[in-house]
Parts: structure tokens; sequence; C-alpha cells
């Protein structure tokens, strides 16, 4: 078996990239990594038992040249009996639709299309012919924009498809992308061989790969980092490719152990998740070392969004800072219609319209104002909660806290009322002297958190007079005192 042969099916050993008996579409391009990647698997594929089906997208952007490199690939893969699919995306139009670059967009309609291949041929992985080279690119570029730790390990052997942010315009009408990127995984089996290894291996093997002219256009950020950057660092250290390849590999070992320990984390700091928002417990984030508390921002990111794209170090440092310093209340916003938000006691990362779900408490989802029984049960509408009343003599006080209370009956009147805040309350909370205070102030001063506040039952007199915020303080007119003759007596119970 030849060097470089062999030196592939050790790397598929070695990282599990490919099962006996299964079906893997191969990206072709006609270039010398596509071609060379399909003629070690061509074959290696007896050893392997794989079948391969042979995949090319025709882009729509080179004209004649475009097309000679399709019949070429179809020619060759023919000639050597492999399965042959050929498709047509309009990049341009692409690029234009989804606002991106035309390399972006070219992407992603070309993993797409592979995608589509492989549920088409029931095939789990696609194998594309990402070199060494390509992977000391990767990193270089990535370090010039200035990516964290997951970038700076460059390209992995196997990646799932669904971990790339792939537009769905990009898709057949009407099917979604994710339909097509889940349980498949992309793998790379060249990631270990230089492209001047793989220009050797096509001469001695008689390939004679096509050429795509735009990979010479140094309009494009990679191509002017492969022919100018890279060549220029050559200059400094002619080890620099090398270099840079083994630094992400000791970055891939050191993230792969961070993972570990956000798995850990996890469920520990996590209160509820759903597709809309990632609720944090906030104590026990903040107890988190400050690598944690970074990872678990982009992880709530990633799972809220599957992508990571237009995630820089200056929004989360921004969210970090706000997350570990902020008072109640305080935000910080993120891309793609993110927002994260410090409550009482919880961090909250979801979209700008989110709307937290309410807790188990007698809050008033209904704007009607309800006339309580006295003494009654009066039943709070849309929730499993009553107000209970009851007068009794003013020598039978017994203290009231949280959800229960013990009022002057003169002050509440004998038409009292619950009804939600409105603009311009105000009150004058027990232990304050006496001191009005606007309601929304004291909210804030109580940490009720935001969302509740527009839910809190208020308690009003015939006057429409606030005489208690339910749950939190009577108003200081409504106290027991010496001189009260009646006492109303309400607690607020939930039928089991």
């Amino acid at each position: 078996m030849p060097d470089l042969v062999a030196r592939v099916a050790d790397a598929i050993r070695q990282h599990h990239l490919l099962t006996a008996g299964q079906a893997v579409v191969v990206g072709v391009s006609g270039g010398p990594d596509s071609l060379c990647l399909l003629h070690v698997l061509h074959t290696l594929s007896p050893v392997l038992s794989v079948a391969l089906h042979a995949g090319h997208l025709h882009h729509g952007l080179r004209g004649a040249e475009a097309d000679a490199d399709a019949d070429f690939v179809v020619q060759l893969a023919r000639d050597w009996g492999v399965p042959v699919h050929v498709d047509y995306a309009d990049v341009l139009a692409l690029a234009r639709t989804q606002r991106q670059s035309i390399e972006e967009a070219a992407r992603c309609a070309r993993y797409l299309f592979l995608a589509r291949l492989a549920r088409q041929v029931g095939a789990p992985t696609i194998a594309v012919g990402h070199n060494a080279d390509d992977q000391t690119e990767t990193v270089l570029m990535h370090w010039l924009r200035g990516a964290g730790l997951a970038g700076l390990r460059g390209m992995l052997p196997r990646t799932p498809l669904a971990d790339y942010r792939l537009e769905a315009a990009a898709t057949p009408s009407g099917t979604p992308a994710d339909e097509h990127l889940a349980g498949i995984e992309l793998i790379r089996p060249l990631l270990g061989v230089t492209r001047a290894e793989i220009e050797d291996y096509c001469r001695r093997h008689g390939l004679h790969p096509r050429l795509d002219r735009s990979n010479l256009d140094t309009t494009y950020f990679r191509n002017r980092l492969r022919h100018d950057l890279l060549p220029y660092l050559e200059t400094y250290n002619p080890n620099i490719r090398e270099i840079l390849r083994r630094s992400a590999e000791v970055i891939a070992g050191d993230y792969a152990l961070l993972r570990q320990q956000l798995e850990v984390a996890w469920p520990q700091i996590v209160r509820s998740e759903s597709p809309s928002a990632v609720v944090f417990d906030l104590a026990a984030w903040r107890h988190l070392p400050l690598g944690l508390q970074r990872s678990t921002l982009r992880e709530a990111v990633h799972r809220l969004r599957r992508s990571l794209r237009n995630i820089n170090f200056e929004h989360v440092e921004g969210a970090l800072t706000v997350a570990a310093g902020g008072e109640t209340g305080a935000r910080a916003t993120l891309p793609q219609g993110l927002e994260l938000t410090v409550g009482y006691d919880t961090l909250v990362i979801a979209s700008h319209a989110y709307s937290p779900p309410l807790p188990d408490l007698p809050l008033l989802t209904s704007e009607d104002v309800i006339p309580v029984q006295v003494p009654g049960d009066t039943w709070l509408p849309e929730t499993w909660w009553r107000l209970r009343v009851d007068l009794t003599a003013a020598d039978a006080v017994q203290p009231g806290s949280g959800w229960t209370a013990t009022l002057d009956a003169a002050y509440v009147g004998t038409t009292p009322r619950l009804r939600r805040r409105r603009p311009g309350d105000r009150f004058r909370p027990l232990g304050l002297g006496g001191r009005s205070q606007r309601l929304n102030e004291f909210m804030i001063n109580a940490k009720i958190p935001a969302a509740w506040r527009d839910y809190v039952p208020l308690l009003v007199n015939d006057a429409d007079q606030i005489a208690w915020l339910c749950g939190w303080r009577p108003d200081e007119r409504a106290r027991v005192t010496a001189g009260t003759r009646q006492v109303v007596r309400l607690r607020f119970e939930r039928r089991e």
C-alpha cells in the first residue's frame, strides 16, 4: 500500500471516520485535493468495505471552465466505476439573497448539495479534501480575525454537518436546511497530508486535476493569506506552517477538556432551557471560573441560534461584564437578535421579544379589576389560586408575611378590589415612616423580577388607594394600630 494511502487509512481508523458497509459521499471539484481524495478512497474501498458516491456542484461562476470541470468529474468517476451526481447552483443570486460573500454562499450551496445527496443515497458521511495546508491557512485566518479556542483548533477530522449554519434559502423550496444536515458528518481524511504531497501523488498516479483560476485571485482573503502572507512569514520561520498546525492540535486538546468541564457544569447552572431562552441560576453561574463563564455564554448562544457566527470577543466580554456585576434588570445586547438580562436570581439569554413564563404564584394574568368578597373566597382568573378573607376582632391579630396580610378593616373598606399596576401608582410602604413612594420604584428596590411586575396583585380600597402590594408590603395606613376596631385577615391559597 503506497505511503500516502496508508497514512490516510491510519487517519480513518484513528479518528473513526468510516464504518464498514456504509456509503460515503465524496465532494469532488476536479482539483488536486478532491481528485487525490477520490482516488485514495477508491483504492481503499475494498479494504474499508464502503460504497463511494461522487458529488460535484457547478457554482455558475466560471462559465465554460466550470462546464468543463463538471464534464471532467463525470467522465473520471464513470471510468473508475463510481456513481456520480452533478447539480447546479446560482451562487451569485444566493450571495445577493443571503447578503453573503460569494465564498460563503458557495460553501453553503456546496454543503447543502452534498447533504441532499447523502440523504438520497443513504450515506451518513460526506468526505471533503481539506489538507494540512488548508488547516494552516484556517488557523492563521482565525488568529487574524480574533477567534477563541474553538476557532483556533482549526478544522477537525470529523464534524457534525449540523454545526455549520447553512442558510435555508440555498435549499430546495420549502425544505428546511436542518432536515438535510441532521445526523450527517463531514470528514477530512487528508487533513494530515500537505498540498505538495497531494500534487506529487497526482503526478505519480497519472492524475491530471483541473485548475480553478479563482484560487489565484488575491482579492479573496484566503488567497492573499496563501500566496502573500504565509510565504512572508516563512522568511521569519521556515517551519511556520507546521508550528501553526501543532498549535491547533494543542488547543484542540485543551478545548476538549474545557468542553468536558462545561458538560458537567451545564446541568448544575441551568434552570430552564427552551428554543427561545436559556435561564441560568445567577449565583451558580457567578461561582464558575472565568473560562467556564465565557463558555456557558457562548454555549447558550449556540444552542439558541445553532451558530456562533458574528459573535466576537467584544460581544462575549460585554455580556460577561453585565452578567458578572450587573444589578437586577441590567442588559447586554448580543448579535442574532439575542439579549442577556440579569434577573433577581437568574441570568437569561433570549430573543428581544422573549417573555419568560410566570411562576406558580397568585399573579393576575387578566387586566380585569376583580371585586373581593369580604368575608369569603375570591378566585383569581385562569389560576389555581384564591384569596381567602376573614374578619376578626382587633384583639385576635396574627402577624402576616408574604402572601398573607393582616390589615385595618376601616382602611380596606367594604368593597376592596384586586387589580394590576397602573402608571402613576403610589403608596406608603410599611416601614418607611409614612413616606409616599412610586410603586415602580418600590418594586425595583424590592427586587421584584421585571417580568412579574405587571402581574403582581394590588389590593385597593374603595378610593382605589393601595392597601397591600400582595406578596410584598402593606400600606402604612392599612397597618393595625391601637385604634383598630376590626381586622381583615387575607391569605392566598393554592387549590391542590
